[in-house]
């Protein structure tokens, strides 16, 4: 019992191992080709569940999903000669598995041959347009005949070519920093241009600020003097009043004035005669020395006497 129930067991692994080596599985990611000793048998591009002859067949899985193919940066030359640095891509899926497999066997010789295909195109087309066209005019149109150019080229090996997309176009390095450096002195010019016109416009402001003011000062030290003038007539003709109403009155008070400023507190010596007139008020408040006819002229003449004499 022991012993067939160990060969049970034996033919059960068995029949599970060919069983096991006879399916295969293909997901919806896949594509596959079973190969007999090398040669395809069949192509299985749904799906599911299949069969084949253990140990005599084997299958190749080639992927049905979009397949990214990224090019080196290659420089192209524009047809109005401007050199452009051109950074490419393009997507790509396998419509047939069979002549895929035939023509370039695996991904990586696919992606050898698409990059020299794609290369070529690019170049070739871009050759025909401007620098313009390239950069901002035309670039989706470019892209598209690319895509088809290539299309028509890969037909053979089984592929279709879906986007070819021109990642980046720039200038060459060496062009590039100068139109910097041509782009920065233009700046440079134009701020210079604009510091200059600012410099004119402000002594401009400045000139007529100037002007301004010395009219101004002008106009009003000539209302200044006017009004001093007036102030200087209407206090003389107060004066004038004044004196002609008491004349005695007048000289006393001016004569006060004047002792007021010239004997100030301090060191203040004054050598005067006896019979000075500055003296006339120190015998009494009602002393005159004088006749009346003479006091006018004496009165008008004393505030300056004491400044003379000291």
């Amino acid at each position: 019992m022991t012993a067939l129930r160990t060969a049970l067991l034996v033919l059960l692994a068995a029949v599970f191992l060919l069983l096991f080596s006879a399916t295969f599985i293909v997901d919806q990611r896949q594509q596959a080709l079973v190969l007999r000793f090398g040669a395809i048998r069949t192509v299985a591009t749904q799906p599911g569940l299949y069969f084949k002859l253990p140990l005599f067949e084997n299958v190749v899985y080639l992927d049905r999903r979009i397949l990214d193919l990224n090019l080196p940066a290659q420089e192209v030359i524009a047809s109005d000669q401007k050199r452009l640095v051109v950074d490419s891509f393009a997507r790509y899926r396998i419509l047939d598995p069979l002549r895929f497999y035939q023509t370039v066997n695996t991904i990586a010789g696919a992606n050898n041959r698409l990059g020299a295909i794609v290369s070529s195109t690019v170049r070739g087309v871009l050759g025909d347009a401007t620098f313009t066209d390239v950069v901002r005019t035309d670039r989706e149109a470019l892209m598209r005949t690319i895509r088809d150019r290539v299309n028509q080229a890969a037909r053979g090996l089984g592929v279709e070519i879906v986007d070819v997309r021109l990642r980046r176009v720039d200038l060459p390095e060496q062009n590039s920093q100068a139109i910097f450096q041509r782009m920065q002195t233009e700046r440079q010019r134009e701020a210079t241009d604009l510091r200059a016109q600012g410099t004119q416009i402000g002594q401009s402001i400045r000139a007529r600020a100037d002007r301004d003011v010395t009219v101004i000062v002008a106009e009003a030290n000539q209302k200044s003097d006017e009004l001093r003038g007036t102030g200087e007539a209407e206090k003389n003709r107060i004066l004038a009043e004044a004196f002609g109403r008491d004349p005695d009155f007048f000289s006393f008070y001016r004569w006060m004035q004047t002792y007021e400023s010239a004997l100030k507190s301090g060191d203040t010596r004054m050598i005067l005669s006896p019979t000075s007139e500055v003296l006339r008020y120190f015998k009494g408040p009602t002393a005159q020395s004088v006749a009346p006819a003479a006091r006018a002229p004496a009165a008008a003449a004393a505030p300056t006497e004491p400044s003379s004499r000291p």
